[in-house]
C-alpha cells in the first residue's frame, strides 16, 4: 500500500469517529456591544468556529503579537504555518485559551530554530 492511499485512509478512519460539533460564527462570542475578547478566548471557541473565521482570528493575533513587538514585516509561508499549528494545537488542546496555544506555539517554533528572545 503506499504512503500517499495510506495517510488518506488514516485521515478519513479518523474523521469518522471524530465526534462533530456545529460550527458557528466568530460574532458568536462577541460580547453585547459586539467586541470579541482576544485574550478570553478559548482554543474550542477557536476550533468551533468556521475555518476562514479561525483564519482571520490568528492573523489578527499575528498583527497583534507584530505590533506589540515592533515588528512591521511578515514571511507568509512562516505566517501561515505558524497560523496552522496554532489551529491544530486548539483542536487537540480545546481547553486552553488561544492566547496560551500562541505561546505554545511560537516557543516551540523558537526552540526548534534556535531563536533567542531578548530581554
Amino acid at each position: 500500500m503506499s504512503i500517499k492511499l495510506f495517510l488518506a485512509s488514516a485521515a478519513v478512519a479518523i474523521s469518522a469517529v471524530t465526534p462533530c460539533q456545529a460550527q458557528v460564527e466568530l460574532k458568536t462570542y462577541a460580547n453585547a456591544d459586539g467586541y470579541v475578547d482576544v485574550q478570553a478566548l478559548t482554543c474550542a471557541q477557536l476550533a468551533n468556529t468556521f475555518q476562514e473565521d479561525a483564519d482571520y482570528l490568528t492573523v489578527w493575533y499575528s498583527g497583534w503579537y507584530n505590533g506589540l513587538a515592533k515588528k512591521h514585516l511578515m514571511k507568509v509561508d512562516r505566517a501561515k504555518d505558524l497560523e496552522h499549528q496554532i489551529i491544530v494545537y486548539c483542536k487537540a488542546n480545546q481547553d486552553k485559551k488561544v492566547i496560551q496555544a500562541i505561546d505554545v506555539v511560537f516557543n516551540e517554533y523558537r526552540a526548534k530554530n534556535g531563536i533567542k528572545m531578548k530581554k
